[in-house]
C-alpha cells in the first residue's frame, strides 16, 4: 500500500465518522426515532430525553452523559455484565496508553535515526511506504545495538499488563461480590441444577427419589423439586398457538382499520391455508385463527400434563428456602461416584437451555472433545480461503490472474480504493460468517445456560481470529514467494512469520482504523437498524406488539464483540514495538469503544440474562493469550534481526504463563460459585419460594386453563 492509498483510507474513515457523529443527534431527536436510539430507557418507563434537553442544539450532549455516568448507573441500568465489559475496555485503554506514552517518545527516535541501509525487503510495506519504515522496527539494522531499547519496550508493554490485569481481575471481583451481595430476592439464588440423576429404585418415582436425597443431606432447608422434562412436543404446540394469537390480533387490526379506511362494514381479511400462505383453500383469517386457536387450546393442555408425567429426564431443579444452603450445595460433591447427582448453581430461568440438561455426563465430554477437533479442523480449512484471497487480493496479484481487470486497476482514482479497502473488507466479510456456526457448535457441547454459550463460542471465535489474521493473513500476503521455501525448511515457518509481520503493518493499521472509525460511527449512528425499523413499520407492522418486535434492540452480543475487540488488542500488542504508530490506532479504538458503547448500554442495549462477570475469566485468559503471542512474535523478529540476546525474551513468556496460573488459583474459583459470606447476608424482603419455584416452569407448561391443582399434581404428585 503506497502512502496515497493509506492516507485516502484514513481520510475517508474519519469524514464518515465525522458525518455519522453529526447525523447522530438530529436523527436520535426525531420523534418517530426515539425507539431506536432510547429503547433501554422506554422499557425501563424513563424519559427518554432524561438528564438532557430534547431540544438542546449541542450535538455533543451525549459525551458529557456517557463521561458523567457511574459504574454504578451502568450496573442499575445494564447489569454487572455490562460493566465488567467496561472494564476490559479501559484496561486494555490503560495498557495501551502506558504503553504509548513510554514507546512512542523513545523508539520512534531510535527507528529514524538509524541511517544503516537496509535490505528493501525488510520495509513495513514492501519498499513503497518509506516514511513508515523509518518509523518503525524495520528501519533498524540487523545486530545493532540499538535492538536493545526494543527488547526493553516488550518487557515494558509486558509489567504494564500484568499489573493492569491484577488491578482489574479484583476490581471485578469486588464488583461481582456487591452485586451478590444485594438484598433483592433473585429466584436463580435459591435453586440448584442436578444432573446426571441415576434410575430411581423400583417402586419409587424419580421425584420421590431426588426429594428424599436432598432431604436427608439438607432436612432444614430443603423445599422441592422440579424434574426435568422433555418439552419437544409441547414447545411445538405452544409455539404454534402462540403463532396463531399473533395472527389473530394482526387479522383483527387489519380488519378495524379496514373500517376507518374504507367501507364502514370493513373488509375481513382473508389468507390461503397452504404453504406460506401462497397456495391451498382461501378462507376468513379471523374465523380460521379462532379455530385454530380453539382447537389447539386443549390440546396443549393435555399435552402439558403428558410432559409432566410421562416425560420425565434425568435432571432436576432443586430449591432451597436460603441462599447459603443453596451455594454450598452448587459446589459440594454429593455422591461416591463422581459422574452421579453432578450438582451446581442453577442458571437465570431466561437463560437456561432445556434441551442440554439432560445430557449424560460421558455424552457431554465425548461431545466437547469432538466439537474441539471440529473448530481445530474449521480453523485450519478456513485459513485456506482467507490465505488465499489476501494473497490473491493484492493488486499485482488482481493483475496477474485476471488479467482483464489491468486496465481498471491502472486507474489511479480505483486503484487507490481499492488498495485502501478491498483487503479489509474482505476480510470483515469472511470474519463475519463465523459466529453463528460457533454458537451452534457451542450448544452442542452440552452447555446448560445461554450466557456459558456465550462464552464458549466466544473463546473459539477468538482462536479463529487471531490463528487466521495472523497465520493467514500475514503469511498470505507473500504465500507465493515464501511457499518453496517453507517446503523445504518447515521449522523457518515461525521465522517467515515474523519476517513477514512488518510487511503487513499498513494493513493492520487501516484495518484498525476502518474498525474505529466506521465501525464505531455506524454503531452510534445505528443507521441500519433505523432504516430496518422504519421498512419493517411501513410494510409490515401492524399490532404493537410487531412494533415492538421491530425496534427491540437485543443485548451487545458479547459473543462477538468481546472476540473482535480481543482482535484489535492482539494485532495493537503485536505491532507495538515493531511499528509503534499503532499504539494510538489501537487507543481511539477502545477509547471510542468505551465512549460509544457507554451511551448505548445507558440508553439503547437490553441484556438478554445477568451472569455476574462470569465472562471476565476468559476474557482475563484471552488476554494474557494475546501477550504471549506478542512475546513469541517478538523473540521471532529479533531473531530474524539476528539479535543474539533474543533468548532474554523467554523468561518473559515463562512470566506470562506463571502470571496466568496464580491469578487462575487465586480468583478464578469465586467466579464458579457464590462464596458463603456473600450468599449470608440478609434479604430485605419477603421471600415467597412458589414464586421463586414458578419462575423455572417453562412457558410451555403454564397455562391460564389449567387449574393450580392439576399443574401441581403433574408436578409434585407424578
Amino acid at each position: 500500500m503506497d502512502f496515497s492509498a493509506f492516507l485516502t483510507s484514513m481520510i475517508t474513515s474519519f469524514v464518515i465518522f465525522v458525518v455519522l457523529l453529526v447525523l447522530f443527534p438530529w436523527l436520535s431527536r426525531r420523534p418517530g426515532n426515539k425507539v431506536v436510539y432510547y429503547p433501554n430507557r422506554l422499557l425501563r418507563g424513563v424519559d427518554p430525553f432524561e438528564g438532557g434537553n430534547r431540544t438542546s442544539r449541542n450535538p455533543f450532549a451525549w459525551i458529557r452523559e456517557a463521561l458523567s455516568s457511574t459504574e454504578q448507573d451502568v450496573v442499575a441500568v445494564s447489569g454487572v455484565d455490562t460493566a465488567v465489559y467496561f472494564v476490559f475496555l479501559s484496561t486494555v485503554l490503560g495498557i495501551l496508553v502506558l504503553s504509548g506514552i513510554v514507546l512512542l517518545p523513545i523508539l520512534l527516535p531510535v527507528a529514524v535515526t538509524d541511517k544503516t541501509p537496509i535490505a528493501s525487503s525488510d520495509t513495513t510495506s514492501n519498499g513503497t511506504f518509506s516514511d513508515l519504515d523509518k518509523l518503525s522496527m524495520g528501519n533498524v539494522a540487523e545486530k545493532s545495538s540499538r535492538l536493545w531499547v526494543f527488547l526493553i519496550a516488550t518487557y515494558w508493554v509486558s509489567i504494564v499488563a500484568y499489573y493492569l490485569l491484577w488491578k482489574a481481575y479484583k476490581h471485578v471481583l469486588a464488583l461481582r461480590a456487591a452485586a451478590l451481595v444485594l438484598p433483592e430476592v433473585r429466584a436463580e439464588h435459591f435453586a440448584v441444577l442436578v444432573r446426571d440423576i441415576p434410575p430411581a429404585p423400583e417402586g419409587q418415582i424419580m421425584k420421590e427419589q431426588v426429594d428424599s436425597y436432598f432431604k436427608s443431606i439438607y432436612p432444614d432447608a430443603f423445599y422441592r423439586s422440579m424434574i426435568v422434562t422433555n418439552n419437544k412436543e409441547v414447545n411445538k404446540i405452544y409455539k404454534e398457538l402462540e403463532g396463531y394469537k399473533k395472527k389473530l390480533v394482526r387479522a383483527e387490526k387489519i380488519y378495524g382499520e379496514s373500517k376507518t379506511t374504507g367501507k364502514p362494514e370493513g373488509v375481513r381479511p382473508t389468507n390461503k391455508t397452504g404453504f406460506l400462505g401462497l397456495i391451498g383453500e382461501k378462507v376468513d383469517s379471523i374465523e380460521y385463527y379462532s379455530e385454530k386457536i380453539s382447537e389447539l387450546t386443549p390440546k396443549l393442555e393435555a399435552e402439558q400434563i403428558a410432559t409432566l408425567r410421562d416425560k420425565q429426564q434425568a435432571a432436576a431443579l432443586v430449591f432451597f428456602t436460603n441462599r447459603v444452603t443453596a451455594a454450598s450445595a452448587a459446589q459440594s460433591l454429593h455422591a461416591t461416584m463422581p459422574d452421579k447427582w453432578i450438582v451446581m448453581d442453577a442458571p437465570e430461568p431466561r437463560q437456561i437451555i432445556w434441551t442440554n440438561l439432560a445430557i449424560k455426563f460421558f455424552q457431554r465430554q465425548i461431545r466437547q472433545y469432538v466439537i474441539y477437533i471440529i473448530v481445530a479442523l474449521t480453523i485450519f480449512f478456513y485459513m485456506i480461503p482467507i490465505t488465499f484471497v489476501s494473497a490473491f487480493t493484492t493488486l499485482e496479484n488482481l493483475k496477474k490472474y485476471l488479467p482483464f481487470l489491468k486496465s481498471i486497476v491502472d486507474i489511479a482514482t480505483i486503484r487507490t480504493l481499492l488498495e485502501a479497502y478491498l483487503p479489509q473488507i474482505v476480510l470483515l466479510v469472511f470474519l463475519a460468517l463465523l459466529p453463528k456456526l460457533l454458537l451452534f457448535l457451542s450448544k452442542l457441547e452440552g452447555i446448560p445456560s445461554q450466557s456459558h454459550i456465550e462464552r464458549a463460542a466466544s473463546g473459539k471465535y477468538f482462536y479463529f481470529t487471531s490463528l487466521n489474521v495472523f497465520i493467514g493473513v500475514t503469511v498470505g500476503g507473500t504465500l507465493f514467494a515464501t511457499f518453496k521455501k517453507i517446503e523445504k525448511d518447515p521449522n523457518s515457518l515461525l521465522t517467515i512469520l515474523a519476517a513477514s509481520l512488518p510487511d503487513n503493518a499498513t494493513f493492520f493499521l487501516t484495518f484498525v482504523a476502518l474498525r474505529s472509525f466506521i465501525g464505531y460511527g455506524l454503531e452510534l449512528s445505528r443507521i441500519v437498524p433505523l432504516i430496518i425499523f422504519h421498512l419493517k413499520r411501513k410494510h409490515l407492522c401492524k399490532t404493537e406488539a410487531e412494533v415492538k418486535e421491530a425496534w427491540y434492540p437485543g443485548d451487545q452480543g458479547y459473543a462477538t464483540r468481546v472476540p473482535g475487540d480481543m482482535l484489535i488488542i492482539t494485532i495493537t500488542l503485536c505491532y507495538s514495538v515493531i511499528a509503534p504508530l499503532i499504539i494510538p490506532f489501537g487507543v481511539v479504538y477502545f477509547g471510542l469503544g468505551w465512549l460509544i458503547l457507554r451511551n448505548q448500554a445507558l440508553k439503547v442495549y437490553v441484556p438478554s440474562y445477568e451472569s455476574y462477570g462470569r465472562m471476565w475469566p476468559h476474557i482475563h485468559l484471552r488476554i494474557l493469550a494475546s501477550l504471549v503471542l506478542y512475546q513469541l512474535t517478538m523473540l521471532a523478529y529479533f531473531g530474524t534481526k539476528k539479535f543474539y540476546y533474543a533468548p532474554l525474551l523467554l523468561p518473559l513468556v515463562i512470566s506470562s504463563l506463571i502470571f496466568a496460573y496464580v491469578c487462575n488459583k487465586k480468583f478464578y474459583r469465586s467466579f464458579c460459585c457464590p462464596a458463603l459470606e456473600v450468599a449470608s447476608h440478609e434479604l430485605k424482603e419477603t421471600l415467597d419460594m412458589e414464586r421463586i419455584f414458578r419462575a423455572y416452569v417453562p412457558p410451555s407448561l403454564c397455562s391460564e386453563k389449567v387449574e393450580d391443582d392439576r399443574i401441581e399434581d403433574a408436578l409434585s404428585r407424578v
